[in-house]
């Protein structure tokens, strides 16, 4: 029943909100109309120009989700011969929840599973079924565990809750599209937002009745174990699946380079970290319930499975990677079908980490070069120069612009934090190190015997003037040439950035732009667009590609080059840039700006107050 009900409602929802749109048409017609009468065409026009803008939007958003389909996400088809017991698992829970099986199995790289059914005539008729089913999943859990995960999928199908699942995405497409188009001053904009969030609430209320109702399915075809324990893997799985991508893949991503074998890196980690994530399993949150929810929390789920009936399946502890003939095939053959390599060089782990952590030095240490540069006014710096300095007696001059702290001699000591990135750099170039991946552990640097290379003591010597000589003479002896060390990224780029705000509608020097506020400089766009569409523009510009491509697409003003910043009133911002060449940027933000969030302008002002201390 909870599938007619959410059918019954997101129908009448999707109409009224038509509904509501129609009754609007009919004001504006008639205020038209009236005001066409009392003064002119043209008045009647501009005046109601903001309505007839919304009206616009409501056409292009039912445009839109007319001719949207919701389609399965993109991944690897298996066949009979790619997965033989899979299918067969598959089809015997089928069977057992009494609906039909699905005609596609199609293997995704997220860590999820789900169900999808292209029905036609707002779902009176089925049509093609597809189940999804991660590959991070296949490499994390246990048969009985993928049993229950799969046992529930197919309950929705058995529910008939993928029925809706075609009206249900395009009235959610209607409506978030009508509401993007609408711009945050236009008065009709507070009646279709407002509608929206009702519209989520009773739809997001009726996807989390049917949560509950396919969990039963799970308890009852692999018992209360497999399911409780399935549900409390995900967080862990999930957690260890963004570890995974955040600490081995994307910074070698972003140097240019991809690991030839995704997937089964990450089957190598769970096997390294079993510990750490069982650990994660037991400590997963029970989760707070929340209206805007579109699954309950696992606590409320656990709770509700206590009293779903079991059934007696049997344990099965084997890997799940076992449903499939090749389970390391098959994560090769995802890579090839949903990764866009580019031009990224694909090499094995091994050399993968190796490289990812040299450019990684590389991108640390061209920081202090480019610094070193610019202080000195060389133009090609490198390791050399930092250590000339230190010859003259002048590295602790040099070293207070990363201190704010310290005084010059405390600087020049601490400096040996930094310089010993400078010595792991020379000692890559020089071809006399490289870094070793580990699985349990961060990786290792490691000389050409392939024992541990320890390069701290040396910083620590060629940080004093008198001491640097002995310094030298350790990097001499074990083949480490200082002056292969030398800057590569001549200025800064948004590599490996963090976003931290943005602003729109910002005029610099005169000119209209938006501003995304990176961790390491601002990204300006010229000539954005409307006023009104500011905030979304921004999110747009924001999602739309990487950070550095942003900044390479744009004007970038890395941070490390400004000298000092002016700020001459805080709201609405407006503050004047002095950069090292002698160029000066003004800021003023206008009284119809946007930020991307609410304390985007509190975030650039603290920046700028670090910047001109």
């Amino acid at each position: 029943m909870a599938a007619t009900y959410r059918a019954l409602a997101s129908v009448l929802m999707l109409v009224g909100f038509y509904l509501v749109a129609l009754l609007q048409l009919a004001v504006v017609v008639a205020a038209f109309g009236w005001l066409t009468r009392e003064r002119s065409g043209l008045f009647a026009t501009n005046v109601l120009w903001p309505l007839i803008a919304a009206l616009g939007a409501v056409v292009v958003g039912l445009w839109r989700s007319l001719r949207t389909r919701d389609e399965p996400l993109p991944g690897l088809v298996l066949t009979e011969q790619d997965a033989p017991q899979l299918w067969a698992t598959v089809r015997e829970l089928a069977d057992a929840v009494a609906t039909r099986a699905p005609d596609e199995i199609r293997l995704v790289p997220e860590v999820n599973a789900a169900v999808t059914e292209q029905t036609r005539l707002l779902g009176l008729v089925g049509g093609r079924r597809t189940l999804l089913v991660g590959m991070p999943l296949l490499q994390a859990m246990r048969v009985d565990q993928l049993r229950s995960v799969l046992a529930h999928e197919l309950g929705h199908f058995s529910g008939r809750h993928t029925r809706l699942g075609g009206v249900a995405y395009r009235g959610r497409l209607a409506i978030g599209t009508t509401i993007n188009r609408i711009g945050r001053w236009n008065p009709i904009g507070m009646v279709f937002r407002g509608y929206a969030r009702l519209y989520l609430l009773v739809d997001n209320a009726a996807s989390r009745r049917q949560e509950l109702e396919a969990d039963r399915a799970s308890v009852l075809l692999a018992g209360p174990e497999a399911a409780t324990s399935a549900l409390r893997s995900l967080p862990a799985i999930d957690a260890a699946w963004s570890f995974y991508t955040q600490r081995y893949v994307e910074s070698g991503w972003s140097a240019g380079l991809a690991p030839d074998d995704l997937f089964g890196g990450f089957g190598q980690l769970l096997a390294a970290r079993q510990e750490e994530i069982d650990r994660l399993r037991e400590e997963a949150p029970e989760g707070s319930a929340s209206r805007w929810d579109t699954h309950p929390p696992i606590g409320i789920r656990v709770a509700a499975m206590a009293d779903a009936p079991a059934g007696g399946a049997a344990p099965d502890d084997r890997p799940a990677g076992v449903l499939l003939a090749d389970v390391d095939a098959a994560g090769r053959a995802l890579q090839a079908a949903v990764v866009e390599h580019g031009d990224r060089t694909l090499l094995p782990w091994p050399e993968f980490i190796a490289a990812t952590l040299a450019a990684s030095v590389q991108h640390r240490a061209d920081t202090f070069y480019r610094a070193a540069g610019r202080f000195t006014g060389t133009t090609e710096p490198g390791l050399p120069t930092v250590l000339e300095l230190v010859r003259e007696n002048r590295l602790g001059e040099f070293a207070e612009q990363f201190f704010d702290d310290a005084t010059r001699k405390e600087a020049a000591q601490r400096f040996a934090g930094p310089l010993e990135t400078l010595l792991i750099n020379a000692a890559i170039r020089s071809g006399r190190a490289r870094w070793q991946l580990s699985w349990s552990a961060p990786a290792e640097l490691v000389g050409v015997d392939g024992e541990p290379l320890d390069l701290a003591e040396a910083a620590k010597l060629a940080v004093s003037p008198q001491t640097l000589d002995e310094a030298l003479a350790r990097l001499t002896a074990l083949g480490i040439d200082p002056s292969a060390a030398t800057v590569v990224q001549t200025r800064a780029t948004g590599r490996n950035a963090g976003l931290i705000g943005g602003m729109a509608n910002v005029k610099l020097d005169g000119q209209k732009h938006d501003l995304l506020i990176l961790d390491r400089g601002l990204v300006l766009v010229g000539n954005p667009g409307s006023s009104d569409e500011g905030k979304e523009r921004l999110r747009r510009l924001a999602g739309s590609t990487t950070l550095e491509e942003l900044a390479q697409s744009h004007t970038f003003v890395p941070f490390e080059e400004v000298t000092g910043v002016e700020v001459t009133r805080e709201v609405p911002l407006k503050a004047t840039l002095t950069l090292h060449d002698g160029r000066a940027v003004t800021l003023h933000e206008s009284f119809t700006g946007d930020l991307l969030e609410p304390k985007s302008r509190d975030t650039l002002l603290e920046v700028f107050r670090s910047l001109d201390d």
